[in-house]
């Protein structure tokens, strides 16, 4: 962004268009670049004054200066002087306090008191007084990352960052609305999304697209910076699509007027998407590192498909998506927002059908009453989402999934393998392991997670004996893809007698027993 003073801008006819440069100012871009270039080394002060001798050749003063704020951050301004500044100046300071600064005389008298104070030149304090100060500091470096051509890229997408920052109202359509739709969330932006409309007469690649409509901070409580920056941003990842258009009312001095901008005005070469923050909010974050940890059958999606809300549409924070199902249930946090954006949420809940919506809302807004009457499992929350009360209504759409898988499957399963897994079963017929635990395996012993063979156990059981180590039988058990040592172990009689640090040996149960 550019500060606003070097916004330029036409009204023409009641518009509001940011006055865009093209080619013909690649001379003047490639000239304050050299400028730069060739000052490293130099004091900011005389930077200046170049910049300005240029400036006063040019008839557009803020394209210079909107050019010069641009490189100015590709430099590296840095504070050169024998003394740390701040130190010169107080000692200097107490030098004249003592000397009674009021001619030339008496200041470089006391000018010599410092400098003999410091064991220094008196020079050296001269030029350490105010070293610190913007206009003399030194250009160490320019490493611009801008040619020509990019800074006038950069600058064009500047000057309608700039003029988006007072926008109270943005609504915008790309050829990636799921792109864009991530970045306003994860921007913190509120949003809706309303169906295409073909009275628009929007025509090629968007004219089917929905219309994202972002509302600006004057549209809730007051204008904030921070929306302002998050509109400049927004900007940025719309601008990385190749087919976009954006529409902006804009608050101009007491007056709305209207901004629209298209691809082709503007664009972002090698453009990072939006990457922080990863969620709209910490309640959301916080809730998706808990759930995610607790590894269930479940498994958890960000910001998953458009629901059809009636007129409009909404994409809801998450959806878990059942492993061994055909089964989503969306989940929506709702927080604290104005009365409107509440009422418009509601409205939105209302029209979502023929889908299962988990919603955890603010309990300060007190409309839980109103998302159950609209056939969706409202959860309160104050503060942080409880995982648990989320995992509780999980568990109730598991237990009829489960009850349906198991309806499908034989009594009595018989795998082929001589040793597998509860969970390999499961696989192997498509359900969760909750399904096959109530069934029958009359070929196989069941030993915790393991399904073996008594073929197995008994050739096992020959193999070992009392007083061999640990490591012996895991290598044993190893060969047989056996991993549950002690349920094993308890199978074909044996324990294993712990003897501190070094190890152990296998014991007959039996023996144990008799103690």
């Amino acid at each position: 962004m550019l500060t606003k003073d070097l916004l330029r801008v036409s009204r023409r006819g009641g518009s509001y268009r940011p006055e865009f440069i093209g080619r013909e100012s690649r001379p003047l871009a490639a000239k304050l670049i050299g400028t730069y270039q060739g000052h490293v080394g130099e004091k900011r002060g005389t930077l200046e004054e170049a910049v300005d001798a240029i400036e006063r050749e040019e008839a557009d003063f803020k394209l210079v200066r909107g050019f010069a704020a641009l490189l100015d951050r590709e430099g590296d301004f840095e504070t050169v002087a024998p003394l740390p500044p701040e130190r010169a100046r107080r000692v200097a300071f107490e030098a004249a306090e003592a000397v009674g600064v009021a001619s030339d005389d008496e200041r470089e008298r006391a000018i010599a008191q410092a400098a003999d104070d410091l064991a220094v030149k008196p020079d050296d304090i001269e030029s350490s007084l105010y070293a610190d100060r913007d206009c003399n500091q030194e250009l160490a470096a320019f490493d611009s990352r801008w040619e020509p051509d990019s800074l006038i890229e950069q600058y064009n997408l500047s000057l309608a960052q700039t003029a988006l920052f007072d926008a109270t109202e943005v609504r915008l359509k790309s050829d990636d609305p799921r792109a864009l739709v991530t970045a306003v969330k994860r921007l913190g932006l509120m949003y809706e999304i309303e169906q295409p409309d073909a009275e628009t007469g929007t025509e090629g690649a968007l004219a089917d697209q929905r219309t994202v409509v972002v509302t600006g901070p004057d549209r809730l409580f007051r204008r904030t910076r921070r929306y302002g920056t998050a509109f400049a941003r927004l900007l940025r990842s719309v601008a990385a699509t190749s087919e976009w258009e954006l529409t902006a009312t804009v608050e101009d001095h007491g007056t709305e007027r209207e901004m629209t901008l298209r691809a082709g005005d503007v664009s972002v070469p090698g453009v990072d998407p939006v990457a922080e923050p990863s969620y709209d909010s910490g309640v959301e974050s916080d809730f998706a590192a808990r759930f995610e940890a607790l590894d269930l059958d479940w498994d958890l999606q960000r910001e998953p498909d458009l629901l059809e809300t009636g007129a409009s549409v909404m994409i809801p924070d998450f959806a878990f998506d059942y492993r061994y199902a055909d089964f989503r249930v969306y989940f929506e946090v709702m927080g604290f927002w104005t009365p409107e954006y509440v009422e418009k949420k509601l409205g939105q809940l209302a029209n979502v059908e023929d889908v299962e919506l988990i919603v955890a809302v603010d309990e300060s807004l007190g409309v839980g009453e109103e998302i159950a009457a609209r056939d969706h499992r409202a959860i309160p929350y104050s503060g942080t989402v409880r995982v648990k009360d989320v995992v509780d209504v999980l568990r109730e759409y598991e237990d009829d999934l489960v009850a349906d898988a198991t309806a499908d499957l034989p009594a009595k399963i018989r795998p082929d393998g001589d040793v597998t897994t509860m969970k390999s079963v499961a696989e192997e017929y498509g359900v969760s392991v909750d399904a096959i635990k109530d069934r029958e395996f009359p070929d196989h012993e069941r030993l915790g997670q393991l399904l073996v063979r008594p073929a197995v156990l008994s050739t096992i059981a020959e193999e070992l004996s009392t007083g061999m180590s640990l490591t012996e039988t895991e290598s044993v058990l190893d060969d047989y893809d056996l991993t549950d040592t002690s349920a094993v172990l308890s199978a074909v009689g044996y324990r294993v007698a712990w003897d501190g640090l070094s190890g152990g040996t296998l014991e007959e149960r039996e023996t144990q027993a008799d103690e």
